[in-house]
């Protein structure tokens, strides 16, 4: 007899979900057998080539921009699950950074993911049930100079998912946090000067082996695909007990 998932049938949302992680997920949660998963990307031609055996439903737009959350809204009834995954890398000393810079990534990071946050709060608060993912980062967890403006965005998403964890504790929506470190993702590629470190390393694979074996204890960079079975435990009911709770996933980068 074959064992029915308990993602068997319901809907999820992913947001930045045509690569890295949210693709992952998405994969995961398909194989899980989901049974449709609301997918928000900017890159259309990725997000709409992401190969899927489940009801899909791929909408391309900027979690940034709030009427694709007005647009969206009417697409969430009976929402089970929620990855809050979309967000853009940047560098910079805190001396340099430009303001509009600084406005964008949070535009993307921050207020992307408190409105992908609260659309997927209103109807599982309703159904007094779901659970919700939010991808941060180690970097919010562990000062690092040059990443000021990425980790402030990641460590202002974490605290918003404790409390709206704590708010949502006694509806039944659990509020869980995956904080990873290095993952080997195209994030890298649009790292500003990553082409001239690629250059000189020699390769893509030779760059991200020095950069893991000299930042994380473990070694090596985790892969997308590890990262997204973690998210799928926090989302799963074997973590029905766990809520507020900040996963950290790095290798042992931020001891």
């Amino acid at each position: 007899m074959t064992e029915t998932s308990e993602f068997a049938g319901k809907t999820a949302l992913i947001t930045g979900a045509a690569s890295g992680i949210g693709a992952a997920c998405a994969r995961w949660l398909d194989g899980q057998g989901i049974g449709k998963l609301v997918l928000i990307d900017r890159d259309k031609l990725a997000l709409d080539a992401l190969p899927l055996t489940c009801a899909a439903e791929r909408i391309h737009g900027d979690v940034a921009d709030p009427s694709l959350w007005v647009h969206i809204s009417g697409h969430l009834d009976g929402l089970a699950y929620a990855v809050i995954n979309a967000g853009v890398p940047t560098g910079g000393a805190v001396a340099d950074i430009d303001i509009v810079e600084w406005r964008r990534v949070m535009g993307i990071n921050l207020d992307g993911a408190f409105m992908a946050l609260r659309a997927a709060l209103r109807p599982m608060i309703k159904a007094k049930s779901g659970s919700i993912v939010t991808v941060g980062s180690a970097t919010a967890l562990k000062a690092e100079p040059g990443t000021a403006t990425y980790a402030a965005s990641k460590a202002a998403v974490i605290q918003m998912s404790k409390i709206a964890a704590k708010e949502v504790a006694n509806k039944g929506v659990r509020v869980n946090v995956i904080a990873p470190g290095g993952v080997d993702t195209a994030i890298w590629d649009a790292t500003k000067g990553f082409d001239t470190m690629i250059a000189k390393a020699g390769s893509r694979e030779a760059l991200m082996e020095t950069m893991a074996q000299a930042s994380t204890p473990i070694g090596r960079f985790a892969t997308p695909d590890e990262i997204a079975g973690q998210i799928g435990f926090l989302l799963s009911d074997a973590a029905g007990y766990i809520t507020g709770h900040v996963l950290t996933s790095d290798g042992g980068y931020s001891l």
